[in-house]
């Protein structure tokens, strides 16, 4: 096997999906607990408003948990398709909230759309890697 056949399987295999929704998991975890915790102070630097700030922070927490249960399920094989299309899904949703949010909703600081669009290029990416891991 060529090395880039090689790179392409390690790429698409089933641990690496279920590492990438882990990593998901894992910044869903860590962006809602500091949406949570610094609502206040975030609402002041992003000029974005601290409930909507707080309540993002809350909805980010069911969302790690299912990401992480799909990284579990079925331990031995590719998690099921149906859950990594729901996980997908909703982070493309995430992204177009984000988008809505900078250009609809609020009038963000300068560093408020700094920081909502660089965590939907991070969302956009994640997303693209569960897709990869899906189809390989």
């Amino acid at each position: 096997m060529s090395s880039t056949t090689q790179s392409l399987t390690l790429q698409s295999s089933p641990s690496v999906l279920r590492k990438v929704l882990l990593l998901d998991a894992i910044t869903c975890v860590a962006m809602g607990l500091l949406l949570i915790a610094a609502a206040a102070e975030l609402a002041r630097m992003l000029g974005l408003p601290e409930d909507f700030l707080w309540w993002a922070g809350v909805a980010l927490l069911p969302c790690a948990a299912l990401m992480g249960f799909t990284s579990r399920v079925g331990a031995q094989t590719k998690p099921p398709g149906w859950l990594v299309w729901l996980v997908i899904l909703g982070n493309l949703a995430w992204v177009v909230a984000s988008l809505l949010t900078v250009a609809v909703w609020f009038t963000p600081t300068a560093l408020g759309a700094a920081f909502v669009l660089g965590q939907a290029v991070a969302v956009v990416a994640l997303a693209a890697m569960e897709y990869r891991g899906l189809r390989g």
